[in-house]
């Protein structure tokens, strides 16, 4: 998968991460990226097209499927993360609305398009999606729906797509603002996530403090059971019969 030529859609491309990688897909000669936000921005390369797209709105979901009639590669990593409260009911759904349902109706209705380019989704999401932290409860439960939930998106009906989860550690972003901690900068995440994308690698550790459990969790237990599960996808089903 290489980034030349293709059409992109990135959610959250305002800030963050996300605006990084619209620069990095840009230096690496994207064919057209579109931008989804909530508000309206601008930007000074004409290959890119602002998209209002808030990922808890099913009308403007919809009205950007209108508006893009092909598509290469989707990365997901539009999201909220307030403080988490687990006696507070309506902040957990706040949550579950945003990164994990939101997350859910871009990737389903995109797929089609995806598929029919043999394309890409990048599900952006943290460490905590691994193991749970006691700040981060609620993002484990999100990080590791979004990314079973994509994988099985794609082996559904013997369909196509590659599916890479990017399991980032501290990023200098306005969510980490507050941590004394040492953070990475949003523009060597974005490289290493295209990096690792354009290697076709399924998990991606796209900093210093992700990247050193890399080769622990690849060849861990839990993946391993991954892969076994995923024998039992229809496709695979099929040809085992």
């Amino acid at each position: 998968m290489n980034i030349e030529s293709k059409t992109i859609l990135i959610t959250g491309a305002n800030r963050g991460v996300d605006r990084a990688l619209v620069e990095e897909t840009l230096n690496r000669g994207a064919k057209r990226v579109y931008g989804g936000t909530r508000q309206p921005f601008k930007h000074s390369d004409q290959r890119v097209t602002p998209v209002i797209l808030d990922v808890t709105n099913a009308e403007q979901i919809q009205k950007a499927i209108e508006s893009i009639a092909i598509l290469d590669i989707l990365v997901n990593n539009a999201g909220i993360d307030p403080h988490d409260d687990l006696s507070d009911r309506a902040g957990i759904e706040r949550h579950l609305a945003v990164n994990l349902f939101g997350t859910h109706g871009v990737t389903q209705a995109f797929l089609p398009l995806l598929v029919r380019s043999q394309g890409a989704i990048v599900n952006v999401l943290s460490l905590a999606a691994l193991a749970s932290t006691v700040q981060s409860g609620i993002r484990d439960l999100e990080g590791g729906c979004v990314l079973n939930d994509a994988i099985a998106a794609c082996s559904l009906g013997g369909t196509w797509c590659e599916v890479h989860a990017v399991f980032a550690g501290s990023v200098d972003t306005d969510m980490t603002r507050s941590l004394d901690i040492p953070k990475a900068s949003p523009e060597y995440v974005a490289r290493a996530i295209l990096d690792g994308m354009e290697r076709r690698e399924e998990d991606i550790f796209p900093d210093p403090m992700s990247a050193g459990i890399a080769a622990g969790w690849r060849s861990s237990v839990s993946k391993m059971l991954e892969r076994q599960f995923s024998d039992y996808a229809p496709e695979n089903m099929a040809k085992r019969a």
